[in-house]
């Protein structure tokens, strides 16, 4: 109190008794046409086939941020006018995703059409920004001062100080802001995945056809997961949806929430590679696992750390596999993470797979004294291949490449594709990477496969949908455990080059209570 007497008498000393009226006008003014823009200062608008929020606030950078959440921020260095512009993508526009899902033809011109629905947006931001400014300001002074003379003259004083400001900002509108973009979060590692901003701000009118694709892609995708038919789930079957590979694309958390309510999925099997290098930033990315509503089993990958293997543990549907049973949805499962972490690393490499091989080959004892077990997972095939004979299904991720074989030992071996469509890693390829899930039904009684769904979604820009059916010809056939045993004792690893032995984890006792006839059904249309 002493310092806010100390400054009020100094302003006294300075200035006299008009001049302070006027200050005080001008102070309680930008107040309320600050608060103004908090209330009023933002609009949702469709650019494209997305509705996009832009909100407008004072700053002092004067910085444009794009919110791609869940993974990062991207600033611009747009103007030096005190006024921040921020956007993100509020909601998927359905119909007219759909359009463009129905009628390819709807793709030609659609840059012209997204620039030019984000300079209307832009202007109505500016005029109802500019209305609410004036509307708080009035407001305000309006219950301090109580005289229609002073209203007017603080309405008058935040209108001429935002016009100054957007004029400012117009001025100052720097349009090579693109070539030296600001990353936060995951983001960060942007310029090594998307080339050098120099590069794209040469071309711009490559750049918007690019920018066009990328607003739309999501869009088309979530479309091309609702075509697919929908079948009433039968009471006798238990309905497991098998993914992996996410590779930190979020558009899959939209084809899961898809295929789970259409399918009537009870539980979820995610064998691994949920993120790309496992850092602290790419934790959140899991928080979507809890909107699934369903149980979530996951075992993590190479590209998992134990920073995403704990995330993934702190949602509330999430069961991790360590290396212990667990029985889900009356399913007796067993799973175990990758023992490798290589987040630097492409995931098409043939390096250590005999030390993998030999790791497998050692949790055989474990698995055969857990009991019986319905299903198996870890991430690497390698490894699942050897615990033929013990279990009638296993599950593994890894290759990006679809495949399944019934091994000798009457173990189906089962491995699915991309659910993240490779991620980030698809803009490597001339050809996109499908998207791929896998759909399970397993007896109620025996908890024995009985047939499967291949779902595969087109890729990056595509929109194709299908769907291959395929029932197991004996789901109740014998294991034979001797199929699977090496003829000779393993030999237990040892360093040599790039390869690395890896041990058996140790593990605490689980918790009480714890192609045959293949038919193809269209689940869309074909890509264009």
């Amino acid at each position: 109190m002493r310092v806010v007497k100390a400054v009020w008498q100094r302003v006294r000393r300075l200035f006299g008794p008009r001049t302070r009226r006027r200050l005080a006008v001008t102070a309680v003014a930008l107040v309320g046409g600050w608060f103004g823009l908090l209330v009023g200062g933002s609009v949702t608008a469709p650019v494209g086939p997305v509705e996009a929020q832009l909100s407008l606030r004072p700053s002092i950078t004067g910085n444009t941020f794009v919110d791609v959440a869940p993974l990062g921020t991207l600033e611009l260095d747009t103007t030096d006018a005190p006024l921040a512009i921020k956007a993100s993508v509020a909601e998927i526009r359905v119909e007219a995703a759909r359009e463009i899902f129905d009628d390819p033809r709807s793709l030609n011109g659609i840059q012209d059409r997204i620039v030019s629905d984000l300079q209307r947006a832009l202007v109505r931001l500016a005029l109802q920004s500019l209305g609410f400014g004036v509307l708080g300001a009035a407001a305000f002074t309006a219950a301090v001062f109580r005289t229609w003379r002073r209203v007017l003259k603080g309405s008058l004083v935040t209108l001429g100080l935002m016009l100054i400001t957007y004029a400012a900002a117009a001025a100052t509108w720097n349009e090579q802001a693109v070539e030296q973009p600001r990353y936060t979060g995951l983001l960060a590692s942007a310029p090594s995945l998307v080339g050098s901003a120099e590069s794209i701000a040469s071309d711009f009118g490559r750049y918007r056809i690019q920018l066009a694709k990328l607003v739309t892609n999501v869009s088309k995708l979530y479309d091309a997961t609702s075509a697919l038919p929908t079948d009433e789930p039968d009471p006798n079957t238990i309905r497991v949806l098998h993914v992996s590979d996410i590779h930190l694309n979020p558009a899959a958390w939209n084809v899961i929430t898809s295929v789970k309510e259409q399918f009537g999925v009870s539980m979820i099997i995610d064998t691994g590679d949920l993120t790309d290098h496992g850092s602290s930033a790419e934790s959140q990315f899991v928080d979507e696992i809890e909107k699934l509503d369903v149980p979530y089993v996951f075992v993590k990958g190479n590209h998992d750390s134990e920073a995403t293997v704990q995330a993934v543990e702190r949602q509330d549907n999430a069961i991790v596999l360590s290396g212990r049973s667990r029985t889900v949805d009356g399913i007796r499962l067993w799973g175990i993470g990758d023992p490798r972490f290589t987040p630097d690393k492409d995931v098409h490499t043939d390096e250590d797979t005999v030390p993998l091989g030999a790791y497998g080959q050692q949790l055989r004892s474990r698995i055969e004294a857990a009991g019986t077990i319905d299903i198996a997972l870890t991430h690497d095939p390698t490894v699942t291949k050897e615990w033929q004979g013990i279990v009638p299904l296993t599950l593994a991720g890894h290759t990006h490449k679809r495949e399944t074989r019934l091994t000798a030992g009457g173990t189906r071996e089962m491995i699915v594709g991309s659910t993240g469509g490779a991620g980030l890693r698809a803009l490597d390829h001339e050809e996109p990477t499908p998207i791929e899930l896998n759909v399970l039904y397993l007896d109620k009684r025996t908890k024995r496969l009985q047939a499967w769904d291949e779902i595969t979604l087109g890729g990056l820009g595509l929109t194709s949908a299908q769907i291959d059916r395929h029932t197991e010809e004996k789901p109740n056939r014998p294991l034979n455990r001797l199929a699977g045993e090496s003829p000779t004792p393993v030999p237990t690893p040892t360093p040599s080059g790039s390869q690395t032995p890896f041990t058996v984890p140790a593990t605490t006792p689980p918790p009480a209570g714890s192609t045959t006839g293949r038919r193809r059904r269209p689940g869309g249309p074909p890509a264009p």
